[in-house]
């Protein structure tokens, strides 16, 4: 099992939209055979800042995953919400 910690910085003006965006992706990611689990989170007390916990069930579900029209989507529709390049942690 690989789980993975994505942090994103939204702009302000694009919590909504990256919110909205990003629950779209998750919806799709899960029913991937290869994705456990896939949540996104939002900081409570800075509300332009997100985790997405992804829980994948092998090494090779990432790649996997990112070749999906569903992350495509999702990659190109945010990009330009991003405050920062986003970050991650492999756990």
């Amino acid at each position: 099992m690989l789980i993975v910690h994505v942090f994103v910085h939204v702009k302000p003006e694009c919590v909504e939209a990256f919110a909205g965006a990003s629950l779209e992706n998750a919806r799709h990611s899960i029913e991937e055979p290869g994705i456990a689990r896939f949540d996104v989170i939002q900081q409570i007390d800075d509300p332009t800042r997100f985790v997405l916990v992804e829980v994948y069930r092998d090494a090779d579900a990432p790649a996997r995953h990112k070749e999906t029209a569903h992350y495509a989507q999702w990659r190109d529709a945010v990009a330009e919400m991003m405050a920062e390049p986003r970050s991650s942690v492999k756990y």
